[in-house]
């Protein structure tokens, strides 16, 4: 879009939204960052008794994501694929790897260095990239979920008023973020990066014909509402960002809408459910874009798509109950599809998946999707965290005014100000009423079709295990990530008597800009052990064999948490290939189509680290075998020549093939988090380890998904009868400890993981304003609630909260928008019909 102007002295002008390239400098805070790539070697404790801290206080003390030694990379990527290959096949691989050594991977080792000396880091630009080049829909592929659990407070479990809390407590987020009051994260002292904050709020996926951008609004200053797949808006922040309605009030507006909504039959509701076209492919969305925006800047297609594009966030209130845990993953990763009478009035259509979406079901039940490209899992859980405990803390003012606060400053009483002092604002909720034109009609009831098959497509089951947690895998020796990794390995043997590949993710914010690292699960000690677990062996032979699998587990987690494994690595390896191949194209071809801010032409470049690799010249789907296509841009494009022999090796594609998608991230403010399967015929497993539970919430495309959490079950089950077996037995032999049930002893001090299971003008219509969930217990098979606690010793938080990777990476080049801020008038109009406000 371009800049917006000012067309009378009625409108307010909002700078448009800056692209993610822009922002990666505009957005970074004022300091001269540490150049250096050597990692941390010592603590960075944070001076508590300094006074409060700003949000960026130790930006500028960060180091950068160091560059690994080649040798060493190519040594963990043939220790990380042998496990998955046969002799003859890791023999074929071990060459190719020695050929690259004394080929191509030195040269790309150097320019690869070259490169990073200018950047903040050598992987990022790759690593947006990978993810804004990506066609195939977000719902489902690429968007996670958090659920939050019920508010302790039983009375305030309701739609409405739960949804005001989230509301006001996540415009106290954002005031302390703009005001940089937010204490920076840390662990165990060490300060981490905080660059992704800023990108959580106000921020959109927007589709173009050559890849996505992310823009952001830093000066976004209100929300949209969805309501039976309806659009409202309406300002909630001043220009200094301080809120300018109390709770009840937006409760008030909240209450307007949901009646005004219901005044419009879901049959014609479902005419204008423009928010199931971001469900779309993007270059169909891209195009559709174009439709709506077509008649110009003016148009009031233009400024409804301006208004939803730089919300602070999106708040969707849903009118269904869902009660068990899966019912609530489902809804909150992508709607519910149901069909009467040839009419979508589920809420799969009640979404705008390019930007954070806060969901309020009629029960009160509430969740959280985030597109995943600028933030991962640990940065969205801190905010889900604050304003979890802000509604509480909140709550109990009301009860006791000298109750706690979690912000260093909090906002005037909007109730004790004078309405003069908040600007030009509109804080009467208005419909938006786009214009349906014939094409928009006809792609909206496309689009809805594909995706209910596509939620047709994928089936989710939660585990919710009370039987223990953290407490009970602690006193046994284990660290608990790495134990329940490995009963995800021994689950998926148990069914299917082999291994595969498995990801999980390591968060690396220790560094500058840091992101993820990819764990890679499998070993040989874990091969080891699933084997042994199924044979007719000792019990103590089987924990032994589980306490080794452990053992490696955390000791690759806490390197891949200092950024020293090898997916990372060799796949910028592979990036600064591909920058080659396309700079030796476009010298013989002259036809690039743009180029990215670092200079490095984004061309078709496939592979990444969870998916497939190149392959004659054409970019593989997100996954080869999922039911849903990928896309693949200029399919007309020339095959790489030489490709460098790691990368045409099949160990590459074995391993990128990632089967068992997995991620640790939660605390006690979730009940379950998760994603859809990265593959065909892979399994998406999101889990929360807590004191004394686990949450497992897994998906897949009809693989038995039930059948594989029973397994999973059963076996967290029987590895507590055996650990209990060797209790006794140890309690027999006086020269060996008894492990109780409380963290403070352990039978080996090694850790041992478990497995568990701002616009020109505003727009729209004004409107006016007049769970039980299952438990499993001892001696029952259902589910239970969870939350998680951090997870293993030295890896723990840094071994999960990442999430994972994006999908198949086909690099274009990334159509840079440069966009001037559009001068503030002194007034703005309110378009559209408002809605009357009764009493409260």
């Amino acid at each position: 879009m371009a800049p917006s102007k000012v067309i009378g002295p009625a409108t307010r002008a909002i700078a448009m939204p800056r692209s993610l390239n822009e922002s990666l400098t505009s957005l970074s805070p004022p300091g001269s960052y540490a150049s250096s790539a050597k990692e941390p070697t010592a603590r960075q404790v944070l001076a508590a008794d300094e006074g409060p801290v700003t949000t960026y206080a130790y930006q500028d003390k960060l180091q950068k994501l160091p560059i690994p030694d080649l040798e060493k990379t190519c040594w963990n990527y043939l220790e990380a694929v042998k496990p998955l290959q046969a002799h003859r096949e890791h023999g074929e691989t071990k060459a190719a790897v020695q050929e690259f050594l004394k080929t191509d991977g030195p040269e790309l080792q150097e320019r690869l260095k070259k490169y990073a000396s200018s950047k903040s880091s050598y992987i990022e630009q790759f690593w947006y990239d990978s993810y804004l080049n990506y066609d195939n829909p977000v719902v489902l592929n690429l968007n996670p979920f958090f659920l939050l659990e019920d508010d302790p407070t039983p009375a305030r479990n309701n739609q409405v008023t739960r949804a005001a809390s989230l509301v006001v407590s996540s415009l106290s987020f954002v005031r302390a973020l703009r005001k940089e009051e937010l204490p920076p994260d840390e662990f165990r002292g060490t300060p981490l990066c905080m660059y992704q904050y800023p990108r959580i709020f106000s921020t959109a996926r927007i589709p173009t014909e050559n890849g996505c951008v992310m823009q952001s609004d830093p000066d976004a200053r209100h929300v949209v509402v969805m309501c039976h797949s309806q659009f409202y808006w309406f300002d909630v922040l001043d220009d200094n960002s301080d809120i300018i309605m109390a709770e009840r009030d937006v409760a008030q507006n909240l209450q307007a809408i949901v009646d005004d909504a219901a005044t419009t039959p879901i049959q014609e509701a479902a005419k204008s459910a423009v928010g199931v076209l971001s469900t779309e492919n993007r270059r169909v969305w891209a195009s559709l874009r174009e439709v709506l925006t077509r008649d110009g800047m003016d148009s009031n297609n233009t400024e409804c798509l301006r208004i939803v594009d730089t919300a602070l966030f999106v708040l969707c209130l849903d009118s269904t109950s869902p009660k068990s845990g899966a019912e609530l993953s489902m809804n909150m990763l992508c709607g519910t599809n149901v069909v009467e009478k040839g009419v979508q009035i589920g809420t799969c259509t009640n979404r705008w998946y390019d930007k954070l979406q806060i969901i309020v079901c009629k029960n009160g039940s509430a969740g959280i999707n985030f597109e995943h490209t600028g933030v991962d899992g640990h940065t969205v859980l801190r905010m889900a965290s604050d304003v979890y405990t802000d509604t509480i803390l909140r709550f109990a003012r009301t009860i006791n005014g000298n109750a706690p606060s979690l912000w260093a400053s909090t906002s005037p009483d909007p109730r004790k100000r004078d309405p003069a002092s908040f600007g030009d604002v509109c804080t009467t909720p208005h419909r938006l009423e786009w214009t349906m034109v014939p094409e928009l009609s006809l792609a909206l009831r496309f689009a809805e079709t594909r995706l209910a098959d596509l939620i047709q497509q994928n089936e989710f089951e939660v585990l919710e295990f009370e039987h223990y947690g953290k407490n009970f895998i602690t006193s046994m020796g284990f660290s608990p990530d790495a134990f329940v990794q490995m009963a995800f390995q021994a689950a998926y043997y148990g069914l299917y008597g082999r291994v595969e590949s498995t990801y999980e993710p390591a968060m690396t914010k220790i560094y500058l800009h840091g992101r993820t690292e990819a764990i890679r699960t499998v070993s040989t000690e874990s091969v080891d052990f699933v084997r042994k677990f199924c044979e007719n062996a000792p019990a103590a032979e089987k924990l032994e064999a589980l306490k080794k699998a452990c053992q490696k587990h955390t000791a690759t987690t806490r390197e891949c948490a200092k950024g020293l494994g090898q997916d990372r690595h060799l796949y910028a390896l592979f990036c600064v290939w591909q920058r080659g191949l396309d700079e030796e194209y476009q010298c013989t071809d002259g036809s690039l189509n743009g180029m990215s801010s670092d200079g490095y032409e984004s061309s078709l470049a496939e592979g990444s680290y969870e998916h497939s690799p190149p392959n004659q010249g054409h970019s593989r789907s997100f996954s080869d075998t999922s039911s849903i296509s990928g896309s693949t841009r200029d399919q007309g494009q020339k095959p790489p020549q030489n490709i460098p022999s790691i990368f045409s090796d099949p160990g590459w594609d074995k391993i990128n093939n990632t089967i068992l998608s997995t991620s640790n991230c939660g605390n006690p403010s979730l009940r379950l988090f998760g994603f859809g399967p990265t593959s065909g015929d892979g399994f998406g497993i999101g889990y929360i380890i807590k004191g004394d539970s686990i949450s497992i919430s897994v998906s897949s495309k009809h693989r038995q998904t039930k059948r594989f959490v029973d397994t999973l079950q059963s076996y967290l089950l029987e590895v507590r009868h055996m650990l209990r077996q060797t209790q006794r037995h140890a309690a027999a032999s006086p020269a060996r400890t008894r492990a109780r049930g409380n963290e403070d002893q352990t039978i080996d001090p090694a850790p041992l993981p478990l497995m568990t299971t701002r616009m020109k003008s505003r727009s729209g219509r004004a409107v006016g304003t007049t769970r039980q969930p299952v438990r499993a217990r001892d001696g029952d098979e259902s589910t239970s609630t969870t939350s998680r606690e951090e997870s293993d010793g030295e890896g723990g938080m840094l071994g999960g909260y990442g999430y994972f990777d994006s999908g198949s990476v086909k690099h274009l080049l990334n159509n840079e928008v440069h966009r001037k801020p559009a001068q503030k008038a002194a007034s703005r109009r309110a378009v559209g019909r408002k809605l009357r406000l009764v009493e409260y």
